[in-house]
């Protein structure tokens, strides 16, 4: 049975204080061969760099979520240079959009996607996209940045298949997570149904969004199978095809030997 690559994981989050090393150390008996732990502000990228030298099958991405661009400035924009240049950090995010909440103010979201988009060109490593609720300005800045050039992953896709057209012509990859296993997810689920699986990989977001039948509690890499289990019935092929082709896309899209 082929191995699982989580693409996108927060194991950093406080939700794993009380036994994130029992946790990590149960991955490989599981299945679960590689973890990326993704930065989403600076104090999490700090904690995403202990991991990553901790834990040999643990790599990191780093950079700044939306909704934390208030607190970046020109020396910690530095510091995120020094970090992203790091052997065993694989991708620039999660940067992007978030319309969700009223703040940041969306210009200082802007400028600072844009920055990281162009840091990412200039460390030559993928992106990892978070895009909430604002898929036309994450489309126009994507387009006008020639971020198909860059390359990288959207994180958590949740736009319609029309969407993942355009993202598809960039060359990007889709994480797919414990979302495609809600009863309500008719759009992510018809979105994964067009999206080849040649572009499709596996995340889960965890602590957040854990699938069913444990929707609402804190997830974990150890939950993934649930997804790889909706994605087979909906692709019409079997579990192991499911396992197969998103370890060969997250070495591809993390550019890791395989």
């Amino acid at each position: 049975m082929t191995e699982i690559f989580d693409t996108h994981a927060h194991y950093d989050d406080e939700a794993f204080e009380e036994d994130r090393r029992e946790l990590l150390a149960s991955m490989p008996d599981h299945g679960i061969a590689k973890i990326v732990n993704v930065g989403a502000g600076l104090a999490s990228c700090r904690s995403t760099l202990e991991l990553m030298r901790e834990y040999d099958f643990i790599y990191g991405a780093i950079g700044v979520h939306p909704s934390e661009t208030a607190e970046l400035d020109e020396t910690s924009f530095a510091w995120l240079r020094q970090q992203c240049q790091k052997e065993k950090c694989v991708a620039v995010g999660e940067i992007g959009l978030d319309y969700y909440w009223d703040e940041p103010d969306r210009e200082l979201q802007k400028e600072w996607f844009v920055r990281q988009l162009n840091l990412a060109r200039e460390v030559k490593k993928p992106v990892i996209i978070h895009s909430r609720e604002a898929a036309a300005d994450t489309v126009d800045l994507m387009t006008a940045e020639k971020a198909g050039e860059i390359g990288g992953v959207i994180h958590c896709y949740s736009y319609t298949k029309e969407t993942a057209k355009t993202f598809l012509d960039m060359g990007f990859y889709f994480g797919i997570g414990g979302v495609l296993t809600f009863k309500n997810a008719k759009k992510l689920k018809e979105a994964v149904e067009y999206i080849p699986l040649e572009r499709i990989v596996l995340e889960t977001d965890c602590p957040y969004l854990a699938p069913e039948p444990n929707r609402g509690k804190r997830n974990s890499s150890l939950n993934i199978p649930y997804v790889i289990r909706a994605m087979a019935e909906i692709k019409g092929v079997d579990e192991e095809t499911i396992r197969r082709v998103a370890w060969e896309n997250s070495h591809r899209l993390y550019r890791l030997p395989c």
